[in-house]
């Protein structure tokens, strides 16, 4: 059996039993409705203009955040890779910044920016700088000594060399780094939208769904759209990687 059919199967058993436990009045359906209802759902807000506006303003802050992170991750990467004195001077900082959550800064946010897209893009952007500037870094360390000595040997300078050698070999690693800051992105915005409110997004759209009578099938229609969402960012990111980063391939096959 095929990854993907194991894959199918078993997602098909787990509806099967979330749609008995939805239908057996062991919760209250309107608490976990089954699959049933959330698809009936899922086909009700897709067809929603203001939904579709919710999925559009999350999709382009999620757009907008990544590609600031890149911005910012990588170059920073290449220099506290390339530079030891510069990546022992920073480790503190850091080591200090990395595990504090983004959601942490959501009230101080709130204050500096408002409740508009700024608040949480700056706030995914933070989320998603780390993984990148990390595989960044680390990548450099896996780059050949040999092609290393060769390009001083030809009186490359460091400038040169970090471009022509260090940043083509790190590409593989940067786009895995790109691929886990997507998630994480979408997930910190999501987050934001709930906790923050604003006018557009589907946090947002969720949150409106919890409050009053509470459309438990709405929420987790969205949460499926988030989910979908996620899938497709990480699937585009997969095949690239397979497609234009081909030396990644040649690599993962030859060990």
């Amino acid at each position: 059996m095929r990854p993907v059919t194991r894959g199918l199967v078993g997602l098909a058993v787990f509806l099967l039993i979330w749609e008995v436990v939805g239908r057996s009045g062991i919760t209250e359906r309107r608490f976990l409705p089954p699959p049933s209802d959330v698809l009936g759902s899922l086909g009700e807000i897709l067809v929603d203009g203001k939904f579709q506006s919710d999925v559009v303003a999350t999709v382009l802050a999620l757009v907008v955040s990544v590609a600031i992170a890149v911005l910012i991750a990588v170059p920073l990467g290449l220099l506290l890779g390339s530079f030891p004195v510069a990546r022992h001077a920073t480790r503190a900082v850091v080591e200090f910044l990395r595990p504090i959550p983004s959601v942490a800064f959501i009230p101080l946010a709130v204050v500096m920016l408002g409740v508009g897209p700024e608040t949480k893009i700056t706030l995914a952007v933070y989320a998603a700088v780390w993984p990148i500037l990390f595989n960044t870094i680390y990548a450099l360390d896996e780059v050949e000594d040999l092609h290393l000595e060769t390009a001083r040997a030809f009186g490359y300078s460091r400038v040169r060399t970090i471009l022509s050698i260090s940043l083509p070999s790190a590409v593989p690693f940067v786009l895995t780094g790109v691929r886990l800051a997507s998630s994480i992105g979408l997930v910190v915005l999501i987050s934001t939208e709930m906790i923050a409110g604003g006018r557009l997004g589907i946090g947002t759209f969720i949150n409106v769904a919890r409050e009053g009578a509470g459309r438990m099938d709405l929420l987790l229609a969205a949460t499926v759209v988030a989910g979908a969402i996620g899938y497709l960012v990480n699937a585009a990111f997969d095949v690239a990687q397979r497609r234009w980063v081909s030396w990644s391939s040649l690599t993962r096959s030859a060990s």
